[in-house]
């Protein structure tokens, strides 16, 4: 099996890709492509990457039926800037190898997240985890902004004074905002990554994530085109219905009313969405 090498994601390896105010996304490595994956798929009977044709045939039917072994023969590494917020949602992915900095070896450099204006918003209210879409007023978030940028800047002020009196880094570093940026090396097979993207480029997840989400998918889909556009089709714009709201398209399509009501109804129609 021959090493695979992509020349477009060659091309990007090592580039930052700008998140947020402060944050990025780099490519470090990457091992395997669409072709690993058709080879990996096609070993059992001897036979490798065939026509263009054939090779997206295939990947379609791998990711449709869930056969997701191959797809983890094509590894990733990101080096990724993230607030620390974000980076606690992330580690949530179990299935990562990871190596993030350590405020106990390096003194924390004066970065904090502060979100942009448009994306400072109220508490949803059917929502317990969410804020809803509108941002709030200019004036609300020219305050909001105010008070993060003066919180953030007592808090480092803080860090940097204990840190000048010879206290431990591990110890200083206590009282740093949850805003702070952390960075980390990020591996993932494109299985497993799939995964991750589907669950956190859902419109429900944070924006936050869901920015950072966005630039890996972008880059994934630089190495792997055929995979990602069969992630796409299958996954992230698909939809899976339970038993009771396939009846009722059943329903729907002959003509009658649609039998699902209350929550039931209000799940169906926002996976219509």
């Amino acid at each position: 099996m021959a090493h695979c090498t992509v020349p477009e994601a060659e091309q990007i390896l090592d580039k930052e890709f700008p998140v947020l105010d402060k944050g990025f996304v780099r490519l470090v490595d990457y091992l395997g492509s669409d072709a690993r994956i058709v080879q990996s798929a096609r070993v059992s009977y001897g036979e490798g990457t065939k026509t263009y044709r054939q090779d997206k045939g295939l990947i379609n039917y791998l990711l449709r039926n869930e056969h997701t072994s191959p797809f983890e023969q094509v590894v990733f590494t990101f080096h990724i800037k993230m607030p620390i917020f974000v980076a606690r949602q992330w580690i949530r992915h179990r299935t990562a190898r990871i190596n993030e900095v350590s405020g106990r070896y390096s003194v924390m450099p004066d970065e904090a997240y502060i979100p942009d204006a448009q994306h400072i918003n109220c508490q949803s209210e059917d929502n317990k985890q969410g804020r809803i879409d509108e941002p709030v007023s200019p004036e609300i978030a020219q305050n909001v902004t105010k008070l993060l940028q003066e919180d953030q800047k007592r808090a480092f002020e803080t860090y940097k004074e204990l840190l000048d009196m010879g206290i431990a880094r591990e110890l200083a570093r206590i009282d740093l905002p949850l805003s702070l940026y952390t960075q980390w090396y990020w591996q993932m097979d494109l299985h497993n990554l799939f995964h991750f993207l589907k669950l956190r480029l859902d419109r429900h997840a944070q924006y936050e994530i869901r920015a950072y989400a966005q630039v890996i998918l972008d880059i994934v889909d630089t190495v792997c085109p055929l995979a990602c556009e069969a992630f796409r089709n299958h996954i992230l714009d698909g939809v899976s219905l339970t038993r009771n709201e396939l009846s009722a398209v059943k329903e729907l399509l002959a003509g009658n009313d649609n039998p699902l009501k209350g929550r039931e109804l209000d799940l169906f129609n926002e996976k219509l969405k």
